[in-house]
C-alpha cells in the first residue's frame, strides 16, 4: 500500500461539469484534458466528461492517447501542430488544430502540394493574439491568415476563431475587456464560431462565453480566480491528497526541527512526522504554518519539507496517534490555500504529484 494517496471523486467532477453548464447556458464546452487532465488521469476524466462537446489537449501525443482509447469526441489540439509531418496525423485521426502563426500556414501550404482531392478536411481554429503575447496571429496579420487558410482545399473553409486571456483571474484589471473588444471587432463579419473563455472567463466575464468555452481548472474543483477557492463558487475539489502519521515525538523548548534548523520551538510541544515530502510532489517551499488536517483538526507544518517526510506541531494537548490519516489538501482543506502558503498556484500542486503517489477513483 502506498504511503501517499490521491483519491479522486468522479461525483465531484460531474458536479463541476454541470455547474459550468449552468453558468455558460448555451455555450458548448471544450473540456481541457491537457497534462494528464491536470494530474487527475486523462482517460478516466475523459470517461467522466463524456458529455463534453469536445476535448482540448496541448500536445499531439495527448490527442492520440485519447483516440487509441477509442474516444470519438472531437479533439482540439490547442497548442497546434509543431511540424509539417504532424498534419497528416491530424487528418488521419480527425483531430482539429489551432493555427497561431504564419509559419504554420506556410507548413499547411507545403503539405497541400501532396494532398489529393479526396483527402479529409482539416478543421482549423485561428488563434488571434490580443495581448497575451505568447501564441497567436497578430491583428495586422489576420486578413492575410484568413485568406491563405481559405485558399487551401484540404482545410475546412468554415474557420473558427479564438483568443486567450492573460488577466481574467483579476477582476480589478480591465485588460480582459480590452482583449474582448479587440477580438470581437476583428472577427466581425466572419461566419466562424468563437471561443474566448478559459475557466476565469467562465466565472468572471460572461461576455466572453460566445459559442464555446474552455474550462480546465474548474472541472477539477479549483478556482482560477485570485484569492478565491472553488468552493466559494460552488465547485467541489475532485482530489484529496492524504498520507499518515508515522511517528510522534516530544520536542523541548528551544530545540530545532529539520534541515537547516529552520524552525525552533518556543515552548515544549510534540511533533507528528508524516509520510510525505517533495519526493511525492508536495511543495518543498511550503512555509512553516502551512496547515494539514488530522482527525478534522488543523495543525501547522514546522521545519522544512524534506524528500520523504514533513513535521507537524501538535502541541501538548492532542489525541493524534501513529497511523492516523493526514489530509494535505482536498474539499476540507483547499489546495488553493496550500498554494498561497507555498508561493505558487494550485495548478502546479495538482500537476506535480510523482509516481510514488497512488491515484484511485471513487464514485
Amino acid at each position: 500500500m502506498s504511503a501517499v494517496n490521491a483519491v479522486i471523486s468522479r461525483k465531484a467532477v460531474r458536479h463541476n461539469f454541470e455547474r459550468i453548464k449552468s453558468i455558460v447556458k448555451d455555450s458548448r464546452i471544450i473540456s481541457v484534458l491537457k497534462a494528464n487532465a491536470y494530474g487527475h488521469g486523462v482517460l478516466e476524466m475523459a470517461r467522466i466528461l463524456s458529455d463534453s462537446d469536445a476535448f482540448g489537449v496541448a500536445r499531439l501525443e495527448e490527442a492520440l492517447q485519447l483516440r487509441k482509447a477509442q474516444f470519438t469526441t472531437p479533439i482540439l489540439l490547442m497548442e497546434g501542430f509543431f511540424q509539417t509531418v504532424d498534419i497528416d496525423v491530424l487528418l488521419k485521426h480527425d483531430i482539429q488544430t489551432v493555427v497561431h502563426s504564419l509559419e504554420q500556414i506556410r507548413q499547411l501550404e507545403t503539405f497541400a502540394k501532396s494532398v489529393n482531392s479526396s483527402q479529409e478536411k482539416l478543421k482549423v481554429w485561428l488563434k488571434v493574439d490580443t495581448g497575451m503575447n505568447r501564441l497567436g496571429i497578430a491583428p495586422s496579420e489576420f486578413d492575410e491568415a484568413v485568406q491563405r487558410l481559405k485558399a487551401l482545399n484540404f482545410v475546412d473553409g468554415h474557420l473558427n476563431f479564438m483568443t486567450h486571456f492573460s488577466c481574467a483571474d483579476d477582476l480589478k484589471n480591465n485588460f480582459t475587456s480590452e482583449q474582448m473588444a479587440q477580438f470581437y471587432a476583428l472577427v466581425d463579419g466572419q461566419d466562424g464560431e468563437l471561443t474566448l473563455a478559459n475557466s476565469a472567463g467562465i466565472l468572471a466575464w460572461p461576455n466572453s462565453h460566445a459559442d464555446w468555452v474552455r474550462p480546465g481548472l474548474l472541472l477539477y474543483g479549483c478556482s482560477p480566480m485570485l484569492n478565491r477557492t472553488g468552493a466559494q463558487d460552488d465547485f467541489v475539489a475532485a482530489m484529496t491528497l492524504s498520507t499518515s502519521v508515522i511517528a510522534i515525538k516530544p520536542l523541548a523548548k528551544g530545540e530545532n526541527v529539520g534541515y537547516g534548523a529552520h524552525w525552533q520551538a518556543t515552548q515544549d510541544t510534540q511533533l507528528a512526522v508524516i509520510a510525505i515530502g517533495y519526493g511525492d510532489g508536495y511543495p518543498r517551499h511550503a512555509k512553516a504554518g502551512t496547515p494539514v488536517l488530522i482527525n478534522g483538526k488543523r495543525y501547522p507544518i514546522v521545519g522544512r519539507v524534506s524528500m520523504d517526510m514533513v513535521t507537524v506541531d501538535l502541541g501538548l494537548d492532542h489525541k493524534v496517534k501513529c497511523g492516523d490519516p493526514v489530509i494535505m489538501w482536498g474539499p476540507q482543506l483547499p489546495v488553493e490555500e496550500i498554494a498561497q502558503w507555498s508561493d505558487t498556484i494550485c495548478y502546479e500542486l495538482i500537476l506535480q504529484l510523482t509516481s510514488r503517489v497512488d491515484i484511485t477513483f471513487v464514485e
